[in-house]
């Protein structure tokens, strides 16, 4: 089971290391397919109903981002030129792969019913490759305008009535993609914003799978540390994009990007709703700071790991950075 396991990890990480190596778009296109495929072994458990649910809602969807891009790319051969029309046609198939708004109904919906470590994948490695054939290609601003403030508010919005926090992580993950397309024209900046968020969600998700938390109101009955808590708030605003964290980061070199770009509605727009994500982030946390949970004697233990306090130092490491920075 695990050497089958291993061997499709390798293949999803491959797929992607194709399709970003690729100057070709049908190499491109069969990086993304072999990714898929290996994909979505990792994602289907033999006893879960739900996961077998997720891997046809995934195979269903990337199959049909997969047809409508080799649709464009056999007629951008064709004609020989890359227009307008073609151009926006695989902007719209990627879209659907990357689970951007107006196309995102599925994620969510998808990580619903996946595992922890699952969920991580999708939101993370999974996005790599059509974001690098994004770059790629010569987009229009205003489709790349509407992308962007579409995924931003979508996943801003609809995280808010969210109580599964597998649905939340997916609306927020939604609302992050916003702004790495809207940095999307310079490879540094959405690569970089990639690295961190990757790295946050990690740090976050972790820490649900380690407790086997799935909806808000499992928050108030676990009995964590307080180092553990002070770890798990910081990661959360951190997500957030909260000045003194390391969140804060890449969301200041986008709107750096976009000031210089600018852009200066998009940016009021795509701030104004990193605050409201901050708003339902902070919902899954303040039961947890402000209340003492009723546990059992015997569910006490004294174990302290070194892990939160690794976690809360490097999310704290922002000031550390631009000390470092302006010396």
């Amino acid at each position: 089971m695990y050497k089958s396991k291993s061997l499709f990890f390798m293949m999803t990480i491959s797929g992607t290391i194709l399709t970003m190596s690729s100057s070709n778009w049908i190499s491109m296109w069969m990086g993304l397919e072999l990714n898929m495929m290996s994909f979505i072994p990792l994602i289907s458990k033999s006893k879960s109903k739900g996961s077998a649910e997720a891997s046809m809602i995934y195979f269903l969807t990337q199959s049909l981002g997969s047809m409508i891009l080799m649709f464009s790319i056999l007629m951008m051969m064709h004609e020989n030129t890359m227009n307008n029309l073609f151009n926006n046609i695989v902007m719209m198939a990627l879209m659907i792969k990357l689970g951007a708004a107006p196309f995102h109904m599925w994620m969510p919906e998808m990580m619903a019913k996946m595992s922890w470590n699952s969920c991580i994948m999708l939101m993370t490695w999974q996005k790599l490759a059509p974001l690098m054939m994004m770059t790629n290609m010569q987009i229009n601003h205003k489709t790349l305008f509407m992308a962007s403030i579409l995924s931003t508010v979508i996943g801003a919005i609809g995280g808010l009535n969210q109580t599964s926090l597998r649905k939340l992580m997916g609306y927020s993950s939604i609302n992050h993609l916003g702004w790495m397309i809207s940095v999307n024209k310079i490879q540094n900046n959405w690569m970089m914003y990639w690295i961190f968020y990757s790295l946050m969600t990690m740090l976050v998700c972790t820490v649900f799978n380690k407790y086997n938390m799935l909806f808000i109101n499992q928050i108030n009955s676990i009995n964590m540390t307080m180092s553990e808590k002070m770890s798990y708030m910081i990661s959360m605003l951190s997500m957030g994009g909260l000045p003194p964290f390391l969140g804060f980061i890449p969301k200041w070199i986008a709107i750096q990007t976009l000031i210089q770009d600018k852009m200066f509605i998009m940016i009021t727009i795509m701030v104004m709703m990193s605050i409201i994500t901050l708003f339902f982030y902070m919902r899954t946390m303040t039961s947890l700071i402000l209340q003492h949970p009723f546990t059992n004697k015997w569910m006490f233990y004294n174990q302290e790991s070194s892990l939160p306090l690794m976690v809360i130092l490097l999310n704290m490491s922002l000031p550390l950075i631009t000390i470092i920075n302006f010396m």
